[in-house]
């Protein structure tokens, strides 16, 4: 297998690892303060707000700008430590600055999110979870700088495994909470000031150990890394002016997020929220971040490396191929998903109205689940060839789009049209379909940069993809049907949940694959690839 597909291979498995701790952690937490109520909704979106200011570096200054940057850098004489000292000094600069702002800002920001949909009690608890949380801006700046740098010397494998130290810290720690303190802790009232503590720390914890495990990896880039505050002479100016764009563009997510959530509390306390909203994007990533991370990352690379050496026609190659590797796992893995939605939400909640509830969140977001696919190869290339600006403004049109979508929602709710219990599933809706207009716009755009980039190939192969997965996940429907549907899963044991979940999965592969082998489909060679690595040798 080349080098690209072991690359490929290991952060899928890591990924993958990651992510199924990741829910466990999620399934312990539930157990621990419930999935829906008001403390529940308190503490994510307290736990969500250094989440969204980690989009803004890792997404905004350290994936478009970095990874980039490095890759020029390591051609120097000292494969680059003496550029990458004066990031990591100016980065941590601007970690620690970020992480004391938001501190200072919390209360404005909590009272702008919650406003008058909430009661005092409730934004206090936030408030007080908050400071808690916010703290880990920092660790998950560090962890994105170090990572990052490994990814662009081609070490892949650590910023992929080292989340599963903090999904295993985070379920020791909040076991020992549901042990010290009884389940579940739902109401506002359930919070005095050291449970809040004990919770707080257990979730920051994780992060900081999260970051540490990196470091240890560090001397296998063979960079030598220093304090160097001498940032003028380096290039760091056209580091700046990179990083502005997508620090604009970042910011514009995050203030079109902050509006979403604000709305999404009009249901706190009663019927899916914010945490029930944040579940279902857990499932919603699990896919993305197992298949588009991992073929995705590794291809950023050498899509960076073809562009800085001008090889354009190569560059087309990587992105019509990368597209449909993606396409052909993704549109496979979103037949089993949708298939599974009700059983899938069961799994975080013992009431079977609040899955169906949470299933029809997870549903309004899986409508954009291959756009974000072609939009992540789209964008990353758009960084590859340093264009940050034209990003920010497809970003920019997405965020409008979602805070239009949100304000209808909120208009259609306050004229009885949407009911609390469908809110959160509308804001999920709203915000795929303005994924799917942005992903247009930016299709386009790119493909008038380079004069053209095989659009009607790779639109033709994920064609193909649909055509197989819409019966696959019929057949998976029927599955579901079979096991009971809705009324399938009445216990308070997930465990049937997450095996009927398995069962739904395996039978929509298993049809999605065996049409595609009808059809022809010569991405089937990329299966057959896998299996031979992984196959027992003879």
């Amino acid at each position: 297998m080349s080098s690209l597909g072991r690359a490929s291979a290991l952060l899928a498995a890591g990924t993958m690892v990651s992510r199924v701790t990741g829910l466990l952690r999620t399934i312990v937490l539930v157990g621990v303060i419930g999935a829906v109520g008001k403390a529940p909704d308190a503490f994510a979106l307290a736990n969500q707000l250094p989440n969204d200011v980690f989009s803004i570096i890792s997404a905004g200054l350290l994936t478009a700008v970095l990874v980039p940057q490095i890759v020029k850098a390591v051609a120097g004489e000292d494969g680059g430590s003496a550029f990458i000292s004066k990031i990591f000094t100016a980065g941590t600069v601007v970690l620690l600055a970020a992480t004391t702002a938001a501190m200072l800002a919390a209360p404005w920001i909590v009272s702008v999110i919650m406003k008058a949909n909430t009661s005092a009690d409730q934004q206090q608890l936030a408030l007080a979870f908050a400071y808690w949380c916010l703290p880990q801006i920092f660790f998950y700046g560090l962890y994105a700088l170090i990572g990052e740098t490994l990814n662009a010397r081609k070490i892949f494998g650590p910023f992929t495994w080292a989340p599963v130290v903090n999904n295993v810290v985070s379920i020791v720690g909040f076991l020992i909470i549901g042990s010290l303190f009884g389940t579940p802790l739902s109401e506002v009232s359930d919070w005095p000031a050291d449970r809040i503590a004990w919770l707080g720390a257990t979730a920051t914890l994780g992060i900081a150990v999260q970051a540490g495990v990196l470091l240890a990896f560090w001397p296998r880039t063979k960079l030598a890394l220093r304090i160097d505050f001498r940032w003028r002479g380096v290039g760091l100016g056209n580091v700046g002016k990179l990083a502005g764009w997508t620090m604009l563009m970042a910011l514009s997510s995050l203030i079109a997020g902050f509006y979403q959530h604000s709305v999404a509390f009009a249901a706190s306390g009663d019927g899916a929220s914010l945490t029930v909203m944040n579940n279902a994007w857990l499932i919603f990533m699990l896919p993305y971040s197992v298949i588009v991370l991992s073929i995705g990352t590794p291809y950023f690379t050498q899509l960076s490396e073809h562009a800085h050496a001008g090889r354009v026609d190569e560059l087309r190659a990587d992105i019509g191929r990368s597209i449909r590797a993606l396409g052909f796992f993704l549109t496979g893995a979103l037949a089993a998903v949708v298939a599974a939605t009700v059983p899938a939400s069961r799994i975080f909640t013992d009431n079977r109205n609040e899955a169906q509830s949470a299933a029809l969140v997870l549903v309004g977001y899986l409508v954009a689940l291959l756009p974000l696919a072609v939009l992540f190869i789209v964008q990353r290339t758009f960084y590859a060839l340093g264009d940050t600006r034209t990003p920010f403004f497809f970003t920019i049109f997405q965020c409008v789009l979602i805070a239009a979508t949100t304000f209808g929602t909120q208009l259609l709710h306050d004229a009885g049209i949407v009911p609390l219990s469908a809110l959160a599933a509308t804001l999920a809706l709203g915000q795929s379909v303005a994924s799917i207009l942005q992903t247009t716009v930016a299709t386009v755009l790119l493909h008038r940069r380079l004069n053209g980039i095989g659009t009607s190939k790779w639109i033709l192969a994920l064609g193909r993809f649909v055509l197989a997965a819409i019966p696959s996940a019929a057949a998976g429907w029927g599955v579901f049907l079979l096991l009971g549907g809705a009324h399938g899963w009445t216990t308070a044991d997930r465990i049937p949940a997450a095996i009927g979940c398995l069962i739904i999965a395996a039978v929509v592969l298993v049809v999605y694959i065996g049409l595609l082998a009808l059809l022809r489909a010569p991405e089937l060679d990329a299966l057959k690839g896998l299996v031979r690595r992984f196959a027992p040798s003879r």
